[in-house]
């Protein structure tokens, strides 16, 4: 039986890059960065955000043959570039000053913090176009 969600795909061009915008840009922590030996250059990498242990992020490189032909690697790309291949929401409870700290780091946002129905919420995206948000939701009345 399932028991919960412990970690989720990103695809992203360079490991490195990745590791060094989800820590040092969005300040999550490192949980895994392994080589397997027996798969040569396969690189399992996760981070996550702390104090939350039991959900991680898998940052994969698009993987070439055998794994995807040279044109699907491509295609996943072409989408990744375009923010359209999925998307990470991180909750905040000040997503106005969450925005700024991200700001101080370097980080561009796509939409600044902006009233919705079920909150506040801004965009910005990773080095290699996947489309993050920071969402402040409005607590639900009891």
């Amino acid at each position: 039986m399932l028991q919960q969600l412990s970690h989720v795909n990103v695809w992203v061009d360079d490991q490195d890059e990745a590791l060094a915008f989800y820590t040092e840009k969005l300040g999550l922590e490192v949980r895994e960065d392994v080589t397997l030996a027996e798969l040569p250059g396969f690189r399992w990498l996760t981070v996550g955000v702390p104090g939350q242990p039991g959900a991680a992020l898998a940052l994969m490189e698009v993987p070439g043959p055998p794994v995807f032909e040279p044109d699907t690697a491509a295609a996943v790309r072409a989408v990744m570039a375009k923010g359209v291949a999925g998307g990470l929401f991180f909750a905040t409870d000040d997503c106005r000053a969450t925005c700024e700290q991200l700001k101080a780091r370097g980080v561009q946002l796509s939409e600044e913090p902006q009233e919705r129905p079920y909150g506040v919420d801004a965009a910005l995206r990773d080095p290699f176009g996947n489309n993050i948000r920071v969402v402040q939701a409005t607590p639900v009345p009891a």
